[in-house]
């Protein structure tokens, strides 16, 4: 293979991985190689291929990464990917980042260490920068970005319809007589929170409503929700309703403003992003957008094993959008579910 490199002036690995009819590597090009092979009466050797398959070669196991694996959003998309992984013969090794940069990288490293044949990842908060994400893919190493994807890479991926859920979830709103309404996100260098925004604001301008700078907090926890939404609602020109990144901040809003005798929801209707356990878990049960968490690990484990197995051509990139579904139940009026 070395000889065949030379000659025809590319690496070893182009040439074993055109012998192998790797869909890495061009048709043109590994008919070229092959061809050039046959020629010179290239055979290959077994036992080493044997030898070094069992040091090296990619196993049938998936590498994904976890923003909080104890999140029941992140839960249930594992479960759909675990699933749908045993259905094809694989496995997949789950690693949580816990929101940090430095985190993310080592389990990058790890991956590729250990020869994953692809990963799947949920870029953590803090992520800024993607060189380890490149390094995968300069190893040949599959990636497909879910829910929190990566824009500084061209890589597949698959989200929910972010933007047509908070627009559907605040035309609700708007329908159901509220006029004041509270936008809580998550920071705008995330996609999915540039998107919930956007779908937010839009809502407001088709229905003749301008959206007030004042009204739109960076607030994704229950925590964070609990501390900034009492001096919110002791506003004068306080919110009629709030719309929250995630059900998490929704309940915590949800507490507050029933701790501060607000009748919900008459004096305040409130609606959440992701129905989760514990929408249905609270009094008043919480309206909320869907996002069929399982559906998106079932289609994030598809685009991946399309380009591990070939059917994608190399450097081909798929987009695929989870439709979502807005959830109606006691924190906003209206007794009817929307989709």
């Amino acid at each position: 293979m070395k000889d065949i490199a030379r000659e025809l002036g590319v690496s070893v690995a182009t040439v074993s991985r055109a012998l192998q009819d790797s869909p890495l590597i061009s048709p043109e090009q590994r008919e070229r190689i092959k061809s050039y092979a046959r020629e010179h009466n290239f055979i290959p050797n077994v036992v080493a291929e044997s030898l070094r398959r069992s040091r090296v070669a990619p196993q049938k196991i998936i590498g994904v990464i976890v923003p909080q694996i104890a999140h029941y959003y992140f839960s249930t998309i594992l479960s759909g990917m675990e699933e749908e992984a045993s259905a094809h013969g694989y496995s997949i090794i789950a690693a949580q980042s816990a929101e940090q940069y430095e985190r993310e990288v080592k389990i990058c490293e790890s991956f590729l260490g250990h020869r994953v044949c692809g990963v799947i990842v949920s870029q953590a908060k803090d992520t800024f920068r993607y060189e380890h994400f490149q390094k995968l893919l300069d190893n040949h190493m599959p990636i497909v970005f879910y829910d929190r994807i990566c824009t500084g890479l061209n890589t597949s991926r698959v989200v929910v319809d972010d933007y047509q859920g908070a627009f559907t979830a605040v035309t609700h709103l708007i329908q159901t007589g509220c006029r004041r309404i509270a936008f809580y996100g998550s920071g705008m260098q995330l996609e999915i929170s540039k998107n919930r925004y956007n779908g937010y604001r839009d809502a407001l301008l088709k229905n003749g409503l301008t959206p007030d700078p004042s009204l739109h907090l960076e607030c994704d926890n229950r925590a964070d929700a609990e501390a900034l939404t009492p001096s919110l609602l002791r506003r004068p020109d306080r919110p009629d309703a709030i719309f929250a990144v995630n059900d998490d901040t929704a309940i915590g809003i949800l507490y507050t403003a029933k701790h501060m005798g607000l009748r919900i929801p008459d004096d305040l209707s409130i609606c959440g992003f992701t129905n989760g356990e514990r929408a249905i878990a609270c009094d008043p049960m919480l309206t909320t957008v869907e996002q069929r968490g399982r559906r998106l690990g079932i289609e994030a484990i598809d685009i991946l094993l399309d380009h591990v197995e070939g059917r994608l051509t190399p450097g081909a990139v798929e987009r695929r959008v989870v439709k979502t579904r807005l959830i109606v139940r006691g924190t906003t009026r209206g007794a009817k579910s929307e989709t």
